[in-house]
């Protein structure tokens, strides 16, 4: 039966089934993001109620074994993760975290130089796109850490500093 319904179903469309799936993943990996760095917060707080003590300056340890925490955390989430039978949809959308996580921790830790953040994280970005591209995942992968990247170093280089 070839009602209108059925003829014009836009959903059978592959290409509308990318540019949605493509906005989904933009738009949750976003969500995501900002969950991510209020667990962030969390742990940055928690860290500081037990390894801190006193309310005197830091010890320079502290920021880096925050940060080594957090990303061990962000690892084992994201090895559960993938290593699920989620879709891949899910899991694209997902990657948007230890990917974005990655490159501020980076950029952070980087931060005094011009030039070597722009390098680490191109380099990063290179190869993870290459590993990709090697074990044949969904263009979904490519799409989730190409939107990342260029968005914070869209960021980075109009000014914006986290």
């Amino acid at each position: 039966m070839n009602t209108p319904e059925t003829k014009y179903n836009l959903m059978k469309h592959p290409w509308v089934k990318n540019i949605l799936s493509a906005l989904v993943v933009a738009a949750a990996g976003f969500v995501l993001l900002n969950l991510t760095f209020l667990f962030y917060a969390l742990v940055f707080q928690f860290f500081d109620i037990f390894a801190r003590g006193n309310p005197g300056p830091i010890p320079q340890w502290i920021p880096a074994a925050r940060a080594i925490i957090f990303m061990a955390i962000i690892a084992l989430i994201s090895w559960l993760v993938f290593r699920s039978k989620l879709p891949v949809l899910v899991k694209a959308t997902f990657m948007t975290v230890p990917t974005a996580t990655v490159l501020v921790f980076v950029g952070m830790f980087t931060y005094p130089s011009a030039f070597l953040p722009y390098l680490i994280g191109g380099l990063l970005v290179a190869g993870v796109l290459f590993y990709f591209y090697r074990t044949h995942k969904p263009w979904l992968y490519f799409y989730s850490v190409l939107l990342v990247a260029l968005t914070l170093m869209i960021f980075t280089l109009m000014g914006g500093e986290i």
